[in-house]
């Protein structure tokens, strides 16, 4: 028994590591969008004085309707006040939009965390990847993720809500049955260990059409 709960804390302890560094590639990737478009602000002005010289007005509006979409896909979209939550929301956020999920996120954190950014970034990353998950089972038009985070008195409140396939999940113990594999039931437990240990509270409800989890950590 205690060579299995070993292994087991082995296989979570590298699922964890794994998941941290797949969201700071997502992060970084993010943020180099961001530097290029940057890069390249002298050449787009440069571009636009040219079109300016000639008096080529429908060039202008063009080349700024194609700079306004290119902008839409590198900007920072949520800002929570955490700058670690913005990182991991905005990077889930885009990876989402690829997929052609749509996401409704209200997200306001206007304190610091006692909690680390480590365990922020398991929560909304196992959060956010199951969503994916679980949307791109549905036709394009009802995929759909809404997260809402705000603090309710002293505590953090997370909410991630996401349309199903139409039928209710069974439950089994504290979690749902899946037919993810291995990687998703580690995130899972990873993830209330960390509510767990935190004090907090987790709450998940499958109802038809749609999943809901529910977290409350404090931050005394």
């Amino acid at each position: 028994m205690r060579f299995f709960s070993k292994k087991i804390d082995n296989q979570i302890e590298l699922y964890q590591r794994e998941l941290v560094e797949t969201h700071y590639k997502e992060v970084d990737n993010m943020y180099k969008k961001m530097r290029g478009w940057r890069h390249d602000y002298r050449n787009h002005i440069q571009m636009m004085k040219a079109l300016a010289s000639n008096g080529d007005m429908e060039g202008i509006k063009a080349y700024l309707d194609e700079l306004d979409t290119d902008l839409n896909t590198v900007d920072t979209v949520i800002k929570t006040g955490n700058a670690m939550a913005d990182a991991i929301l905005n990077s889930k956020i885009s990876l989402a939009q690829s997929k052609d999920i749509n996401v409704s996120v209200d997200a306001h954190i206007p304190v610091k965390l006692k909690m680390s950014e480590l365990d922020l970034c398991c929560i909304i990353g196992n959060l956010f990847d199951n969503a994916i998950e679980a949307s791109m089972e549905l036709p394009i038009e009802q995929r759909m993720i809404r997260v809402y985070m705000d603090m309710k008195g002293s505590q953090l409140y997370i909410s991630f809500t996401n349309l199903t396939a139409g039928k209710k999940l069974k439950k089994i113990g504290k979690l749902f049955g899946t037919t993810k594999g291995e990687g998703h039931g580690l995130g899972l437990i990873r993830m209330d260990g960390i509510v767990d240990r935190l004090g907090g509270y987790l709450s998940r409800n499958s109802e038809d059409g749609a999943f809901t989890t529910e977290i409350l950590i404090p931050q005394e």
